[in-house]
């Protein structure tokens, strides 16, 4: 039984969808951000960064959401390019891309005050943020578009469902500028994530987090059962 230690409409949204396309039982550990339970001794055994998500497994917890995607992938042996198919070059690009790259700038878009420098115009870094984040989805948007077999509205992958979690974020945070980015703008990913938001998993994902319904194309804020989302 695998346990995902999560906060609703964190990271950890894309572990639990994920883990729900495979079909694999999972129980789940509530982080409680509203008292910082991540900076906590016993989260802190599992992801000693402190971020969330954590997934506990049979070979131990394992932490940064790429790898988690990457590791259910190879052990269930789908929703991804496996190793030794021809495709798997390509995707694997992809996902530290967005991993490394476009997760990485998001995070500090939305928590720019932390990021920017004690005398730095956080209103400028954000601006300069959300510009190469512009950028970043430009590269994946004209990889959309040419409909790999791991990046199709018809079939869920690892990489969709990562890439799905982060337009919604982007569309709701920081919610001083929320609402910046318009998925017109980007007709292939739009396509992806309105697939995507209408697959079984999402809608039981958007119930147990209390998402609404247009999760990844039109979404608001979540209104949890428990827990907070920041």
């Amino acid at each position: 039984m695998y346990v995902l230690h999560y906060a609703p409409d964190n990271a950890s949204l894309i572990v639990r969808l994920v883990l729900t396309e495979l079909n694999q039982p999972f129980e789940t550990a509530l982080v409680d951000r509203r008292v910082r339970a991540q900076d906590g001794a016993a989260y802190r055994a599992l992801n000693p960064n402190g971020l969330i998500p954590a997934l506990e497994t049979p070979g131990g917890a394992i932490f940064e959401t790429g790898a988690i995607l990457l590791w259910l992938s190879e052990r269930h042996g789908a929703l991804a390019p496996q190793p030794g198919d021809p495709a798997r070059g390509d995707f694997l690009k992809w996902l530290f891309f967005v991993s490394n790259t476009l997760h990485a700038d998001a995070r500090l878009l939305f928590y720019g005050e932390r990021h920017a420098g004690r005398d730095a115009d956080v209103a400028a870094f954000r601006d300069a943020t959300r510009g190469r984040i512009a950028s970043h989805l430009d590269l994946v948007e004209a990889m959309a578009a040419g409909q790999p077999a791991w990046f199709k509205p018809d079939a869920p992958s690892v990489l969709t469902l990562y890439v799905c979690g982060l337009l919604r974020w982007l569309a709701l945070y920081p919610v001083e500028i929320a609402g910046w980015l318009d998925l017109a703008g980007y007709p292939s990913l739009r396509a992806v994530a309105a697939a995507m938001e209408c697959r079984p998993a999402a809608r039981k994902a958007a119930l147990a987090e209390g998402l609404g319904d247009t999760i990844f194309t039109q979404p608001s804020h979540a209104r949890p059962p428990e827990g907070s989302a920041t």
